[in-house]
């Protein structure tokens, strides 16, 4: 296949960054006009119609073997339409203010809610079907049972479930409702533009001022930052104004508890669990992140951090940019360290276009790893600039795409991991590119630098993601209450801020506007606590590998082979770990303040 690249890419700074790898989307389809894509779509309209009139009113009826039948027809529908919609979601994110993309992305997605609106029925009669009834039918046959994982979570929505007539009708206006916003927010986001020193930047670039050596420039960014999303907050409010109430109403018709129940349920993990979680965080700032903020000063020579000081590099780090083929051998050598299996799995995404690395007009901002679907492979987005930075997110991007290869026998319904868990690989992927890094270190500075910044990242994934859950939940509850004004989001924005930052900041003015950026709040609320939860799990497993090695490889990779299957407490035990413990998160608590323990050594 033909590849094609950012050819001479280059740095913020206009170092050359080598030939940046473009997706290759023919895996998926090979155009929007391509004959399996027209295919595709005309099968799944008749297999959908056809799907409805064979189980529509019969699924209570049926046998075990009728059952796995219903159940493998009705994953199939889930890959076809995952295909056609990874293929689009993947072209639109490429150039969010591209019309045709975006025009032809809205078609598809409605295009497949018509089609899939018949199906609706499978989870209402499904959740009907009577408890004992439903253990005969798993007892009664061993290719059915294996799906019960999904299918208990399937339940577990059993109480919160709305009539037939209702839950159609949030099907269809789900193109209308949720799905419009989150479009409205890329496209806003994607079309901002920031001036900096007579500039126009994109967000990504402005972005990542807020990590450049020269603090006027780092100023300069923040500024930026803080005036354009001032002068775009009343869009940013009404996005999430009508999200949340969107969100509240579903709730109240379905009883839910809480607002952020329905991600628990998602992600399969208790209540208990996630408030354990959060409270050892918020209970450790003092100790994790006003330690280290207060060390930085010292360093940076300031009595006081600003805002644009807080991703700042160390006075006595290299400048210097990392190319991407330099990215590459480093994390590739990292994971053929901890198994040459692990770097065979990731070699694929850097040979066959399966890696998007450049930073483009139009492109969407950040990074993920979308699993598409089974029957094809990942693809990793970034936007890679040559930070130092920039190679963990590498490291950890890559870490999921090793995850969804692995997790893809499980078939489509059981490889999807609960978001709790779906962060293990990549946060263990950064961790031993880290690792291996540090080893690699020439002198105590250089040690010193590498340590710091990666209790940066760690205090990035789990002190900032926590006071971004407290940020959501206060928001939720907020708006329980009625319509917020931008002032309204801004002060619950600044009151999670100084509490997880510590008393070492000050806050610009146009700070207090800086929850409107982040799309994991309009996206998927509450997502946000998984990033913590994963970096916990991660501190805890590396832990348990340092401790007993011989072995451990193989538990991992059957651990993520497991994708969705399996429960946390079930995937932890082979190692000893149970998040349910409260000591859990203090134990991967304890490795961040470690870390700080040995800078301030250094001292």
């Amino acid at each position: 296949m033909t590849l094609l690249r950012d050819v001479n890419a280059t740095s913020a700074t206009g170092e050359p960054l080598d030939d940046l790898p473009d997706w290759n989307l023919d895996d998926l389809y090979t155009g929007q006009d391509a004959p399996q894509l027209v295919a595709d779509l005309d099968w799944l309209e008749t297999e959908c119609r056809a799907y409805a009139a064979d189980y529509e009113g019969r699924l209570a009826e049926l046998d075990a073997a009728g059952m796995l039948r219903a159940i493998e027809r009705n994953e199939k529908i889930d890959e076809v339409a995952g295909r056609i919609m990874s293929y689009a979601g993947l072209r639109y994110y490429q150039e969010t203010t591209n019309g045709a993309r975006a025009k032809f992305m809205s078609d598809m997605q409605d295009r497949i809610t018509v089609m899939t609106t018949p199906l609706v029925f499978f989870t209402l009669e499904f959740n009907r079907i009577g408890d004992d009834a439903y253990e005969a039918l798993m007892k009664a046959d061993a290719s059915l049972a294996r799906y019960r994982p999904a299918l208990d979570r399937l339940r577990a929505m059993k109480p919160y479930q709305l009539s037939d007539e209702l839950e159609r009708f949030l099907h269809d206006t789900s193109t209308v409702g949720a799905a419009a916003w989150n479009k409205l927010f890329d496209e806003t986001i994607a079309g901002l533009t920031f001036e900096v020193d007579g500039e126009a930047l994109g967000i990504e670039a402005t972005l990542n001022l807020l990590t450049d050596h020269d603090r006027t420039k780092r100023e300069a960014g923040a500024r930026a930052l803080a005036d354009v999303f001032g002068r775009n907050t009343r869009t940013f409010a009404r996005i999430h104004n009508t999200l949340a109430k969107e969100k509240e109403i579903g709730d109240r018709w379905r009883g839910l508890p809480s607002p952020q129940a329905g991600r628990h349920i998602a992600n399969h993990v208790e209540p208990e669990v996630v408030q354990a979680l959060r409270d050892a965080v918020v209970a450790a700032y003092p100790r994790l992140s006003h330690r280290y903020y207060a060390l930085k000063a010292k360093w940076l020579g300031l009595d006081k951090l600003q805002v644009w000081d807080r991703n700042a590099p160390l006075p006595m780090e290299e400048t210097r940019t990392i190319g991407w083929n330099e990215a590459r051998r480093t994390v590739m050598d990292a994971y053929a360290g901890f198994s040459p299996e692990m770097a065979r799995i990731a070699e694929p995404f850097f040979e066959h276009g399966w890696i998007d690395a450049g930073v483009k007009p139009g492109k969407a901002p950040g990074a993920f790893a979308h699993p598409t679907v089974t029957s094809v492979h990942p693809y990793v987005m970034l936007n890679y600039l040559g930070k130092p930075r920039d190679v963990m997110t590498l490291a950890h991007e890559l870490g999921h795409g090793v995850h969804q290869v692995l997790a893809a026998g499980q078939g489509e319904m059981l490889s999807s991991t609960p978001l709790t868990l779906a962060e293990t690989a990549s946060v263990f992927g950064e961790m031993l590119t880290f690792r291996a890094m540090l080893e690699g270190a020439k002198d105590d500075a250089q040690r010193k630098v590498m340590l710091a910044g990666k209790v940066e990242d760690m205090i990035n994934t789990v002190v900032r993601q926590i006071a971004f859950y407290d940020f959501e939940v206060k928001l939720h509850d907020a708006r329980r209450e009625g319509e917020m004004t931008p002032e309204d989001i801004d002060a619950l924005w600044m009151s999670v801020q100084a509490e997880s930052l510590g008393p070492v900041f000050e806050f610009m003015p146009g700070y207090e506007h800086f929850w409107a950026y982040i799309p994991h709040f309009v996206h998927s609320p509450f997502y946000v606590y998984a990033y913590a939860f994963g970096d916990g799990l991660v501190n805890a497993l590396y832990a348990a590998y340092e401790d007993a090695p011989e072995g451990f490889q193989d538990k991992y990779f059957e651990m993520l082979r497991a994708g969705g299957s399996k429960h946390h407490r079930e995937l932890l035990a082979p190692f000893g770990l149970d998040a349910s413990d409260p000591a859990f998160w203090d134990k991967g608590l304890g490795m961040i303040e470690g870390f700080i323990d040995q800078l301030e050594a250094m001292e």
